[in-house]
């Protein structure tokens, strides 16, 4: 569906690539997260999947076809930045009636039906909204447009709870049922982890991991172990080991590896305490970017 390759972006007057051939894949029908430390290079690549930077190299494809000045395919897309634009004055009538006329794929029906998800007076204007109140007029805009594919950045930004659960039920819902890709950058990774199947981790403008979010999990595990002797020098040299600290006579570690060969080789040392703790995406994240020297603080628990 989303084809990435190669991908390069360099802006005037800055010394570093925002971009350094980045290469990723989104399935159709799939919920893909992209996560990354500040100034990763995420906003640049969404705003580059969806037609508004033109790469300076590699290739951008949606359904094989180039994405950027590419108006057709862009009827079917739709990106919701961070920081929301609507038209000064505009009341949500008016931004509905925009829509139809851009989007072929508009369902007045559905607009309609959103209302009771969204009860807010159509002829109100958005500009002197609530932030969280316009993120809720933009998702009802573009669920309301069916779009192929829906790009977010940070899409959950200033809503409550109630209303966080109810937009996420309504994209899972899409995605369900029409097979609408969407492509999230987030840094809620809790809500990611509940979103998505798909991660990729972005740092530095190349992107260092791409995996199914199970797959991600299966090779992450957080451990602890306590021996009536010394750690065994070797136990260390066996284990690829992300983070360890120790806690009076338990050893808590963060460890790559497939689950079975490292219960096997742990149980070798026949240790007198041995599990494996559940493991969040958050963690999971900040371990693999201490691996690649980003400055991280001590968060197991």
């Amino acid at each position: 569906m989303i084809e990435i390759t190669g991908l390069c972006k360099e802006f005037e007057g800055e010394d570093m690539e925002a971009l350094k051939q980045v290469t990723l894949h989104v399935k159709k029908g799939s919920i893909y997260g992209l996560l990354g430390s500040n100034g990763a290079g995420k906003t640049t690549l969404l705003k580059t999947i969806a037609g508004i930077y033109k790469q300076d190299q590699g290739q951008v494809l949606i359904d094989e076809q180039p994405v950027f000045e590419n108006t057709e395919l862009k009827k079917r897309i739709i990106f919701l930045p961070d920081a929301l634009y609507f038209f000064p004055q505009s009341t949500i009538k008016q931004l509905a009636n925009f829509y139809r006329s851009v989007y072929p794929t508009w369902d007045e029906e559905r607009f309609q039906k959103l209302h009771e998800a969204f009860p807010i007076e159509l002829h109100k204007k958005v500009h002197r909204m609530s932030k969280g109140m316009q993120r809720q007029v933009a998702f009802w805009l573009a669920l309301s447009a069916m779009p192929d594919v829906l790009i977010l950045d940070e899409p959950l930004d200033g809503l409550d709870p109630v209303m966080r659960r109810k937009i996420k039920n309504l994209l899972v819902q899409d995605v369900a049922e029409r097979q609408m890709t969407i492509l999230i950058s987030s840094h809620n990774l809790r809500e990611v982890e509940d979103l998505c199947d798909h991660v990729g981790i972005l740092h530095q403008g190349q992107l260092l991991i791409e995996k199914e979010l199970d797959d991600l999990k299966s090779d992450v595990h957080k451990i602890q172990v306590a021996f009536d002797r010394d750690v065994p020098l070797a136990f260390y040299e066996d284990l690829e080991i992300l983070y360890e600290e120790q806690r009076g006579s338990v050893q808590l570690c963060i460890v790559r590896g497939k689950q079975d060969k490292l219960v096997s080789r742990i149980r070798s040392y026949k240790p007198l305490i041995f599990d494996i703790l559940p493991l969040t995406l958050e963690e999971i994240f900040i371990y693999e970017m201490g691996d690649v020297g980003y400055e991280i603080e001590n968060i197991i628990v």
